[in-house]
């Protein structure tokens, strides 16, 4: 399997799930994903033997009427397209100066089914931010602990008949993550191996009853920052992954 075939396999089972009926013509995900994809490996700039820098913010210019099918998949389509930049990142051993940011954005000057890229490689501090993918919705995990079960009390509730009312835990440290059950009646699943206490590494995907939740861990651009653009050597920094 090739590089690009990689990059875009998490967003391609997306499209085959949840996103598929949105998207009948026009753009499609995937094409925004392999743009990204040609502009991180063409701006890739060579600073030293160990270290090549790629751009970290990312503006994906559309027609109006794409802009508008993309937009009612909310956050989990730039959190998806943040999560596959950094895989692709990573794959390639590039290296960012800040947090990655993806803007989407309708530009009248492009037909249907066009999509440009605009990036720029900008220094700023990184906010690594973990959350729950369900069903195409995004949940950020509180810092402590975040509980997942059927009933209202739950800060992730899930309509499954599967799941009990606090079915589970995600715990999480501001540097590492893990899943405790709550005594459910049906059990929590890791990766596929039923679990009472495990580590969440980033994409481990947990299973309640029938409903499936990946945790992501994804580095964005910190709110309230003002970076500046990234030009001395000695500023260059690489950000993969939550500090060890």
């Amino acid at each position: 399997m090739g590089l690009l075939d990689n990059f875009e396999k998490g967003l391609e089972r997306a499209v085959n799930g949840a996103f598929a009926k949105t998207f009948r013509s026009g753009l499609q995900p995937v094409e925004i994903t392999a743009a990204l994809k040609r502009e991180l490996d063409t701006k890739a700039a060579v600073v030293s033997r160990d270290r090549v820098l790629v751009p970290n913010r990312f503006t994906v210019r559309m027609a109006p009427e794409d802009h508008e099918r993309m937009s009612r998949l909310g956050p989990a389509l730039v959190d998806e397209l943040v999560d596959l930049v950094q895989k692709h990142a990573a794959s390639q051993r590039f290296q960012f100066a800040g947090g990655i940011s993806i803007d989407l954005r309708p530009d009248e000057s492009l037909t249907v089914g066009m999509v440009q890229i605009d990036s720029s490689n900008v220094k700023g501090r990184v906010a690594w931010t973990p959350v729950l993918d369900v069903n195409g919705k995004r949940y950020p995990i509180l810092k402590g602990r975040t509980v997942i079960g059927r009933g209202s009390e739950a800060d992730v509730t899930l309509d499954d008949t599967g799941a009990s009312r606090r079915h589970a835990e995600v715990q999480w440290d501001g540097a590492r993550a893990r899943v405790r059950d709550l005594g459910s009646t049906n059990g929590t699943q890791v990766n596929g191996v039923k679990t009472a206490d495990a580590v969440l590494e980033p994409d481990a995907v947990i299973t309640i009853g029938r409903s499936r939740i990946v945790f992501r861990v994804l580095a964005e651009a910190q709110a309230g920052t003002s970076p500046q653009p990234a030009v001395q050597r000695d500023d260059l920094g690489g950000f993969w992954g939550p500090a060890q």
